[in-house]
């Protein structure tokens, strides 16, 4: 069990958390790779990797909530859309924080838990939507954009307690940024926006969680007793299954035992019948 929970760690950036209420915690961090695979030397979130996880974490009856810790710097705005999607849908207690930075595509990640928590220092980068590589100068690729911020707009608007037209303002805003049109936000920002819930550090951010469990079992107490009952027959079942074991490895080396002794009498007999001269064992020369 520790080394499946040290693989995940060193594989997925997510663990376990030890505490009176079963907490996953994950960990979204450098850029979010999308359709196609970025330099061994980025440090990504494989879009992947967790849309599976999130779904085993949500029918997993062992896990009462998800931390999300975010550090960001963007990525492909489908897979981010696509992972700030299942997280908003999911029926468990889920919190995040924003430590660093959730710039661009991370603002929808960081909305989409049930509560949101950014440190202090940490930025939110707000600006309109890229595009790498070759595109047509056609009214159509416009219209594709905007409808793009539209899909984000929407969704942040929707999981947050800022205004669409707020928010663009934001996006399209000219005297903030050198190289682009956008806003940075720090964390007391993001507050006063109505984009972040809370501004608090990870204590913060863990309590809360402890809060909102409690009050899911509160309204769902038929839940607890299913966990207990499962856990209880889980512990009969290892219970059971080790006493079988021991049964069997004590028949094992009874067996083993009986087979030594038998062997050993073997050669005891041998020893002995060797030692009687062969006029008095019968024998012919």
């Amino acid at each position: 069990m520790e080394e499946e929970r040290r693989e995940e760690l060193l594989e997925l950036g997510s663990a376990r958390l030890a505490g009176r209420d079963a907490i996953h915690c994950l960990t979204i961090v450098g850029q979010i790779e999308g359709h196609q695979m970025l330099s061994s030397q980025t440090k990504t979130t494989r879009y992947e990797h967790i849309l599976p996880l999130l779904a085993s974490i949500e029918e997993s009856p062992d896990i009462d909530g998800l931390l999300i810790l975010l550090n960001t710097a963007g990525g492909d705005v489908e897979a981010g859309l696509a992972i700030a999607e299942l997280i908003a849908g999911m029926d468990k207690p889920t919190v995040s924080l924003v430590l660093g930075g959730g710039h661009s595509i991370g603002v929808p990640l960081a909305v989409a838990a049930k509560t949101s928590f950014i440190v202090p220092s940490a930025t939110m980068t707000i600006h309109p939507v890229r595009m790498n590589g070759m595109m047509l100068g056609v009214p159509q690729t416009m219209n594709y954009f905007e409808k793009m911020q539209d899909r984000i707009t929407r969704f942040v608007a929707k999981n947050s307690h800022i205004k669409p037209e707020r928010f663009k303002e934001l996006m399209m805003e000219r005297d903030e940024l050198v190289l682009d049109i956008g806003t940075v936000l720090d964390g007391k920002a993001a507050v006063e926006e109505g984009l972040i819930d809370n501004c608090g550090s990870l204590s913060d951010a863990v309590k809360r969680l402890y809060e909102m469990i409690e009050e899911e079992k509160a309204k769902n107490p038929e839940k607890i007793v299913k966990k207990a009952a499962k856990s209880s027959k889980s512990t009969k079942s290892t219970k059971s299954t080790k006493k079988t074991t021991q049964k069997s490895s004590e028949k094992g080396e009874k067996k083993r035992k009986a087979v030594a002794v038998k062997s050993r009498n073997a050669e005891i007999n041998g020893a002995l019948y060797g030692a009687i001269p062969r006029d008095l064992r019968g024998e012919q020369r």
